[in-house]
């Protein structure tokens, strides 16, 4: 088990990395297979804090907090409930519908669709809402923020700022429900001091390699992968 956990790991971080998403979408296409969901959930949230602390270190000249506390506002009532699914809903109903939120957000990435901006404040609320309910049920809050980014406009650099801001702060929030409700068990907290090691790998490969491999098409190959193991997931509970 331990060197599959360890090589997911280092593809998920290596793909945040180099194109500035997609450690969770990766990690929770494949982690439910060797760890289950009730373990792979919690222990993506620690990961994922542990990247975008440091993203957020090296982005953080750009970030607006003013920009995102509408997000956080939202998010924070939304993750008690999606943490409250992971523990009560069957698995055959929770991987269909992360499976279908990967496939729909990588679909939306792959065709680059034009989305109209979004200039009323109520956006921002529902965002952080969906994303408070991804982040607990599955560890996979980016989609909706990201989506909501680019309708918003933001530039590059506050564009990754300001993400890596929000899912900090998003993920110290729903580590603090899981830990609530006991789901920081043995085995995730194991499990994370095994991974440690790789995460900060994947980091630093990622941050130099993206000199020499072409992000953009690495990007394409990523969500294309992630449409696939989408409806995998979805044909998992047929």
């Amino acid at each position: 088990m331990v060197p599959i956990l360890l090589l997911i790991i280092f593809v998920a971080v290596f793909t945040q990395s180099l194109t500035g998403f997609g450690s969770g979408l990766v990690s929770m296409s494949l982690l439910p297979d060797v760890l289950g969901i009730r373990t792979a959930v919690p222990l993506v949230a620690m990961m994922t804090a542990t990247i975008e602390l440091a993203l957020l270190i090296r982005y953080r000249a750009a970030f607006r907090f003013g920009s995102v506390w509408r997000l956080v506002l939202a998010s924070m009532t939304a993750i008690p409930i999606g943490i409250w699914a992971l523990r009560n809903l069957n698995e055959h109903v929770l991987l269909p519908i992360l499976g279908a939120i990967m496939a729909g957000y990588a679909l939306y990435g792959l065709f680059n669709l034009k989305l109209p901006r979004l200039e009323h404040p109520v956006w921002a609320y529902l965002a952080g809402f969906l994303a408070g309910l991804l982040s607990g049920a599955y560890s996979v809050g980016g989609p909706p923020v990201i989506i909501y980014g680019n309708c918003r406009g933001w530039d590059l650099d506050e564009f990754k700022s300001n993400l890596q801001g929000f899912f900090l702060i998003n993920d110290a929030l729903a580590l603090v429900n899981h830990s609530l409700v006991g789901n920081l068990t043995p085995l995730v907290l194991k499990s994370y001091l095994w991974v440690l090691p790789v995460i900060v790998l994947g980091l630093f490969a990622g941050t130099r390699l993206d000199r020499i491999l072409n992000p953009e098409r690495f990007r394409k190959l990523v969500l294309f992968s992630l449409v696939v193991m989408g409806i995998r997931l979805i044909l998992l509970a047929f």
